[in-house]
């Protein structure tokens, strides 16, 4: 009986346990749950916090808004873009051209720094002088005379007081036949001029009379060929006789047929008073021009540097030095600048150019007939010389740069003029040039 009592106050018990433990766990369900949406509640409540302190902040630092704030515009759905009828116009100051650049500085790479001039003594100077007779030029080879030249310092001034002098190079195949002309045009000049001759050594025969302005005046020379390398090393050979003597500033290129169109006084003037060398240079784009060029001389001369022009020059004592010393370019002609090349076309052009463009006058002082097509300009004989003649030559009605101004003095000398020229030439010259009586 006692047991059948106990039975069911056992299982009250262990129901009660059970419904315990089911309210323990739905409250710890619950206080997960509530932990869960209290830290919801407090992040969102941060994250409004924040932006309140924002709003509030901007709304300390900000402007007050205006009191009739427009209204936002309707939206509009935009047109589908049409293609424009053409370009739209630029700005006006687009088109405003830029301003003219200043002409470009000459590199000073290529400016000789300056040098004190030295007291020299000979053999640098001949001696030539107003009271003094002219020596003898000195018989030197090539060897020689290239490393005499090539010990000579640039000097800016005459280390001593006397006139600076013209060197008149003479390339000739034998005799001076208008020698005569010459000598009236120096007349009266000494000490102002150098002369020096370079025949043909065949010619075995005497260039001068006794007295004359040539005398003793022929240099050491060897074979020259029409059109070959050889006339370039004939032009260096005149140009380091020329600058052993160094009164001489300004040197000039001539040949048996040329004459002088002015008299010494003006030529002289022009050529010393020159802020310019005189060597033709011009980029001949055709076959004979840039057809000449030899692809072996690249890199040193590219086909862009190369340049034509006509093989009598005047040109001032820098440029005359760096020629007798060049050991860059002179080899390179003699390597590669052969036959239907014409070296004495293309060396001093191309020279020029890469070395001293900016003092070059791009220009020939000695004039030609070329009119007559052909590889040779046009050969005056006896009865195309004429006093009209003369007198168009010296000045045609044509100008050119000189000093930065204009001049009609545009060529010193011509050519070529045969032999029978002489007597008329004799007769004419000294009258329409003034020559010293």
């Amino acid at each position: 009986m006692k047991q059948q009592e106990h039975l069911p106050l056992a299982s009250i018990w262990k129901l009660f346990k059970d419904q315990l433990r089911l309210l323990n766990f739905l409250s710890y369900f619950l206080l997960l749950g509530f932990g869960l949406a209290l830290g919801v509640l407090a992040s969102y409540s941060l994250i409004d916090s924040k932006s309140l302190i924002s709003h509030v902040t901007q709304f300390c630092v900000s402007t007050p808004p205006s009191p009739q704030p427009l209204p936002p515009p309707p939206l509009v759905t935009p047109p589908i873009a049409q293609p424009l009828p053409g370009p739209l116009p630029l700005p006006p100051l687009l088109f405003t051209p830029p301003p003219a650049q200043p002409p470009p500085v000459p590199p000073l790479l290529y400016i000789p720094p300056p040098v004190q001039p030295p007291v020299l003594v000979a053999p640098f100077h001949d001696g030539i002088g107003t009271k003094v007779k002219p020596k003898a030029v000195k018989m030197m080879g090539d060897l020689e005379l290239l490393q005499k030249a090539s010990m000579l310092p640039r000097i800016q001034k005459l280390p001593y007081k006397e006139p600076p002098k013209v060197a008149f190079m003479f390339l000739t195949k034998g005799k001076l036949e208008l020698a005569p002309l010459w000598e009236k045009f120096f007349k009266g000049h000494e000490g102002l001029y150098s002369i020096y001759v370079h025949t043909n050594p065949s010619y075995k025969g005497s260039l001068e009379s006794e007295g004359s302005v040539f005398e003793g005046r022929r240099i050491h020379s060897k074979e020259v060929k029409w059109g070959g390398f050889s006339l370039i090393e004939a032009e260096r050979r005149l140009l380091a006789n020329a600058v052993l003597d160094v009164s001489n500033q300004r040197f000039v290129l001539l040949s048996e047929s040329c004459i002088p169109l002015f008299n010494f006084s003006t030529v002289y003037s022009h050529l010393i008073g020159s802020t310019k060398t005189f060597v033709e240079v011009y980029d001949d784009r055709t076959s004979v021009g840039r057809g000449r060029y030899s692809r072996h001389m690249y890199p040193t001369i590219e086909v862009k540097q190369w340049r034509k022009g006509s093989q009598w020059f005047e040109i001032d004592r820098d440029l005359a030095i760096e020629v007798v010393t060049d050991n860059k370019y002179f080899p390179l002609f003699g390597r590669h600048c052969k036959g239907s090349c014409y070296a004495d076309e293309h060396y001093l052009p191309t020279f020029v150019n890469i070395r001293f463009p900016w003092k070059n006058a791009n220009r020939t002082l000695t004039w030609v007939d070329w009119t007559r097509g052909g590889p040779h300009p046009t050969k005056f004989l006896r009865p195309y010389m004429t006093k009209e003649l003369l007198e168009n030559l010296r000045n045609n009605g044509s100008t050119c740069e000189y000093n930065g101004g204009r001049t009609t003095i545009c060529h010193l000398f011509a050519r070529k003029f045969l032999p029978g020229t002489l007597n008329r030439l004799l007769k004419f010259a000294p009258k329409i040039m003034s020559f010293n009586p």
